[in-house]
């Protein structure tokens, strides 16, 4: 391989090292409270709830912004019912919208536990949130 003019021989494992450092860069891992959002290597995104590894607990999105046009299209205040609609069954539906409220990259809250509900924050005047 070729690096700034310079040329470099890679053993078999030394490329194997390097492109694992690669991988590891690319991909963005971000831990919250109750979930985990990672932006993966092939530009897809995915939600997982924290501390659960079997894929019913988790979400995988084509990107970020595929999951930024789901959140657009619910109302100002949804429940996990409202998710569900967009195709998204059980515990997933849940878990989408405490990503949605701890995730900096959407202004939105929690304003109920029960039904688990989240708020739009940008949508309202700042007033007080209930719940």
């Amino acid at each position: 391989m070729t690096v700034a003019g310079d040329s470099h021989e890679l053993s078999r494992a030394e490329a194997d090292r390097l492109r694992a450092a690669l991988g590891e860069a690319l991909t963005e891992r971000r831990e919250f409270v109750r979930t985990v959002g990672t932006h993966r290597e092939d530009g897809s995104y995915v939600v997982a709830r924290r501390r659960a590894d079997s894929s019913g607990h988790r979400k995988v999105f084509e990107s970020f912004a595929a999951l930024r046009r789901l959140y657009d299209r619910l109302p100002s205040e949804f429940t996990a019912e409202d998710v569900g609609r967009t195709g998204l069954t059980g515990g997933r539906r849940h878990m989408l919208v405490h990503h949605f409220a701890e995730h900096p990259g959407f202004d939105c809250e929690l304003s109920k536990r029960q039904p688990l509900t989240g708020r739009k924050r940008d949508e309202f005047d700042g007033g007080e949130i209930g719940g």
